[in-house]
């Protein structure tokens, strides 16, 4: 984060950040127009929009309509300028997408983790990943970054601190990667990078205060608050699936007893009383649509508490938008009943009175394209402020 100095190249960076993102929001547009939205006078959008051009990431295209006098000159984002590849690391499998600079995607992959050792994951991923590379087009920038999801806590230097259902501790998981493939890396959890994703590119889209559930091997939140991300005071925030909805419930393997996820992610699977024929999300969905009355309970009742997580989560953050994503989103045919009636009986009045629940548009790649935005929005480089401390 730059801190104020009255600098005029910092003064340039921001106003340049300030032009950039009101074109990739708002575009088709006019210069005009970005001065309006902007609040910059028009000889300095004019210029900055010609150095945006000039390095391939802004481009014109035909006139637009004329409100008086010539037609304007509209400005599109050049969102083939580069590419991105995006990461998600699952219990059981991790997924790898190559996207443009506008989150479209290019190609994906996918693979089962049958062992978790770091050793054993890395090599994967960096196959992968370098298989990715390679099938991007040609562009100004090539690949711009890598980013990727985790179901852990990551600090900001991109080091992996704790991943308990992988068995991960202290993991420079960003350093190891940045050496592999010689492109930046970005490391995020993986429920914040669901939450840039459907935030950026689906159901949170202009959402100003968003809770984005990742449900799958574990449960945990991304947080938008005023349109960014929180992370709290050591960047920590978001790890909900720990949070107790039963005081002497079952076990966890954090320490804690009766944490969330227990009992409304893919862990509840192991700890049901009943017997499902299977304990993969995939196949129970397919035995669900078959009409397998088990399973159909089952969901339901994950449904269930899944709504009470929700509604101890919206009567503390006061959200416009709940967003459910994760692989229990495919089950959401099963699963959202209980759910929204749990939430609608039991938050209090005023935060429900306008808030909606969605299931995530980008269904469960959610995190690899919010993860390769991430890897995008630090190549971009928004140029964020702070005053400093006395």
């Amino acid at each position: 984060m730059t801190n104020i100095t009255g600098d005029q190249a910092l003064v340039k960076k921001i106003n340049t950040s300030i032009i950039l993102n009101t074109i990739i929001r708002n575009a088709p547009l006019s210069r005009a127009k970005v001065s309006e939205l902007t609040g910059l006078n028009k000889a300095t959008v004019s210029n900055l929009v010609l150095e945006l051009c000039d390095n391939h990431l802004v481009q014109e295209i035909g006139p637009g309509e004329s409100s008086g006098g010539r037609k304007p000159r509209m400005l599109l984002f050049n969102g083939e300028a580069g590419y991105a590849v995006g990461v998600e690391i699952h219990l059981n499998q991790m997924m790898a997408v190559l996207t443009d600079l506008e989150g479209r995607i290019l190609a994906e992959e996918e693979c089962m983790l049958e062992q978790h050792d770091v050793s054993s994951v890395l090599v994967m991923m960096v196959h992968m990943v370098n298989g990715l590379m390679k099938l991007a087009p040609n562009s100004h920038y090539g690949i711009v970054g890598v980013g990727v999801g985790v179901p852990g806590m990551v600090d900001g230097d991109g080091m992996l601190l704790f991943a308990p259902n992988l068995g991960w501790e202290m993991v420079p998981l960003q350093q190891l990667l940045e050496d592999e493939i010689g492109v930046p890396v970005t490391i995020d959890n993986e429920a914040n990078a669901g939450a840039q994703g459907e935030l950026r590119f689906g159901a949170g889209r202009d959402a100003r205060h968003l809770l984005y559930i990742s449900a799958g091997s574990g449960i945990g939140s991304g947080i938008i608050i005023n349109g960014e991300l929180y992370k709290g005071a050591r960047g920590y925030a978001g790890e909900t699936g720990h949070m107790t909805i039963e005081a002497d419930g079952k076990e966890c393997s954090c320490g804690n007893r009766g944490c969330w996820e227990l009992y409304a992610s893919e862990k509840a699977y192991d700890l049901t009383k009943s017997t499902l024929p299977s304990h993969r999300t995939s196949e129970l969905v397919k035995l669900a649509e078959q009409g397998h009355a088990e399973t159909i309970d089952h969901f339901s009742e994950m449904g269930r508490y899944l709504g009470v997580g929700i509604t101890n989560l919206v009567n503390g953050f006061n959200p416009q938008s709940v967003v459910i994503g994760g692989p229990l989103s495919d089950a959401r045919d099963w699963i959202g009943d209980t759910m929204q009636k749990v939430v609608s009986e039991r938050t209090l009045p005023y935060h429900r009175e306008e808030m909606e629940i969605h299931f995530a548009e980008l269904g469960s790649r959610s995190t690899v394209i919010g993860a390769a935005y991430s890897a995008v929005s630090q190549f971009l480089g928004p140029v964020r402020v702070s005053m400093p401390v006395k």
